[in-house]
């Protein structure tokens, strides 16, 4: 086992690890000799390790319903892969519990850091889960390592008044033929500006539908026509004037989801302007106050976007619909497993099932979140013919579950973060001007080779 070798190796000092890493988080900790204290106290316990505050809450319920003491660790999701490997290259038992977002499984599958669920069966669930949910957590040989408790696939969230103002319509089916391809979703931006209105706050909305192909095909590096096509589009969405010229998750783009927003320059969106504070809500209100506004028209999100959405329309609720995109994409998810090491597989596993495959856990978790998509058929299917008042009255777990239909998870790889950010740097670069196409490109697979020395660049 992979994860024998690596142990060995950190123990005979050729590689050396911090282990202060594993002990403690500002969300509490696991004691470091493995030892949690309700165990030490005879009390049945799991110690969670996550980078999804959703498992406190699964874990408080869980304690709730069974006794067991659950002690959830949320780390930031940027430290949580170390924080893995410190541990369980260290050999540490606890936690018990382990998570992962899809880019990370790959590397957890392969270095041996989940259990196998199958041996606890895990099998026994098949076709329970969401197809391509419970094929993320199988790794390369088909074990079942991790399952989800959501499905993540993408969507379109629009304003319904201004779809029938400007297109005669709010019917989700027909304002998704506005999205049917990227260049309709030109034409569609076009006619938005002409009537007053931004088609997005960003150019990165459709960037949840770009990956339609595998970055990664036979150790080759695949740069299809649709990547090109995508390319093209965010160039032409930021030369033309077509958006509000806001970054994702800025105060502006927030600020879009509840009504007009100041339209502003490419310069404020590339930092080339910093005479507008763009995430802090005080000062960029002062800054854009006498500048021209709009209202937004449309966000790409994956299903999560239900609340962040939710969170942030004010007084739009109950103006807005989702349709479908120009093709099949989803966006993070939280997957449980098993640490390997731990020591309490059994009831971890029953921790595990509890989050992901409990009919009565998945009612509360819809009920809980307001509005959070679950990866338990069982449940999509019971809630299907419920209304969301923020969408209209739109029977969301219907649509997302035919979304996740379409979701083809041979495409993802492990290296998708880092060419994906490459790719987005290509794209910035020649929009802004600061380089051409073919600098730019030449950029790009000079960081893919240099990266993946593994993988074969054809230029």
């Amino acid at each position: 086992m992979k994860l024998k070798k690596l142990m060995a190796i950190a123990l005979s000092g050729a590689m050396v690890l911090s282990m202060a890493a594993c002990g403690s988080s500002s969300e509490g900790g696991s004691a470091s000799n493995g030892e949690s204290a309700s165990a030490a106290n005879g009390e049945e316990s799991l110690v969670v390790w996550t980078l999804a505050s959703d498992l406190k809450d699964f874990g408080a319920r869980y304690q709730e319903k069974t006794g067991v003491n659950v002690e959830t660790v949320v780390i930031e999701p940027a430290d949580y892969p170390t924080k893995v490997q410190t541990a369980l290259m260290g050999g540490e038992t606890e936690p018990d519990i382990i998570v992962g977002e899809p880019q990370m499984l790959e590397d957890f599958y392969d270095n041996g850091f989940f259990a196998d669920l199958d041996e606890l069966g895990a099998k026994d669930y098949e076709g329970q889960i969401v197809d391509y949910v419970w094929k993320v957590g199988q790794d390369s040989e088909g074990i079942q390592r991790a399952i989800s408790y959501q499905i993540t696939p993408a969507g379109i969230y629009y304003r319904r008044d201004i779809a029938q103002e400007v297109f005669g319509t709010d019917d989700p089916e027909e304002i998704g033929k506005l999205f049917a391809d990227y260049d309709t979703i030109l034409q569609t931006a076009q006619t938005l500006k002409d009537a007053g209105y931004r088609i997005f706050a960003s150019d990165a909305e459709i960037n949840y539908f770009s990956g339609d192909s595998a970055w990664v095909v036979d150790n080759k590096l695949n740069v299809s026509d649709a990547r090109f096509d995508y390319m093209d589009l965010v160039i032409d969405l930021y030369q033309n004037d077509l958006t509000a010229y806001a970054n994702q998750w800025s105060t502006p783009w927030y600020q879009a989801m509840s009504g007009e927003v100041p339209i502003l320059t490419a310069e404020i969106q590339n930092y080339e302007d910093d005479s507008v504070n763009v995430w802090d809500a005080e000062a960029f209100e002062e800054a854009t106050a006498d500048l021209e506004k709009t209202t937004v028209f449309a966000f790409g999100l994956p299903s999560w976007g239900v609340l962040t959405m939710r969170d942030n329309v004010g007084d739009t609720s109950g103006k807005w619909g989702v349709c479908a995109g120009p093709a099949y994409g989803f966006g993070g998810g939280t997957y449980i497993g098993i640490s390997s090491l731990s020591e309490k597989k059994d009831l971890a596993w029953d921790f595990v099932k509890f989050c992901t495959l409990d009919e009565e856990t998945a009612d509360w978790w819809i009920d809980y979140s307001e509005g959070d998509t679950v990866s338990l058929i069982s449940a999509l299917e019971k809630h299907k013919d419920d209304a969301n008042e923020v969408y209209g009255g739109e029977k969301l777990y219907s649509f997302w579950l035919e979304q996740a239909k379409g979701i083809d998870y041979s495409k993802v790889t492990k290296y998708d973060k880092v060419i994906g950010d490459a790719w987005g740097a290509a794209i910035s670069s020649i929009k802004t001007g600061q380089a051409t196409k073919d600098e730019a490109l030449a950029t790009f697979y000079d960081t893919v080779e240099s990266t993946y020395p593994e993988i074969e660049v054809t230029r």
